[in-house]
């Protein structure tokens, strides 16, 4: 795939961001009252953000992958 190197950059910048940003983000709800109803179990709160993380996380791997494969 041909792209230009200022693009590729852009999208490798994209992925560790993302890697950066969300699992101090996901550090944080596992900590937050909402998180866990009291019999410790995990609450809605926890699973959405769990998911939404996780799907982030994700795009954020493709991105940097991409990135990568239009460099070379």
């Amino acid at each position: 795939m041909d792209l230009p190197v200022a693009w590729s950059l852009l999208l490798i910048a994209s992925a560790v961001w993302s890697f950066v940003i969300w699992p101090p983000f996901l550090r944080r709800v596992l900590k937050d009252d909402r998180a866990h109803d009291a019999a410790g179990k995990p609450t809605t709160f926890l699973r959405v953000h769990v998911v939404l993380i996780s799907i982030s996380l994700a795009l954020a791997a493709a991105v940097g992958v991409l990135g990568i494969l239009t460099l070379v």
